[in-house]
């Protein structure tokens, strides 16, 4: 049997979209998010893991893991 590699996700924002509600703020377990101008900004796509709990808690849909085409 082939072993199925995992493609690499993107974390995304749609920043049109986001309400300034702070909840994928405060669960972002390695801090990789913030508010500026009650908008989510990611300070550093590098030490997110991917872990999905932004995208889940998110009320309005304007963060998201996307998968990576070039993989």
């Amino acid at each position: 049997m082939e072993q199925e590699q995992k493609k690499k996700k993107n974390l995304k924002t749609i920043r049109e979209w986001c309400k300034g509600c702070g909840i994928c703020v405060a669960f972002c377990p390695v801090k990789v998010l913030e508010l500026e101008n009650e908008k989510v900004k990611v300070l550093d796509y590098d030490k997110c893991t991917r872990c999905g709990l932004c995208e889940l808690r998110c009320p309005d849909l304007a963060i998201y893991l996307e998968e990576d085409q070039n993989e």
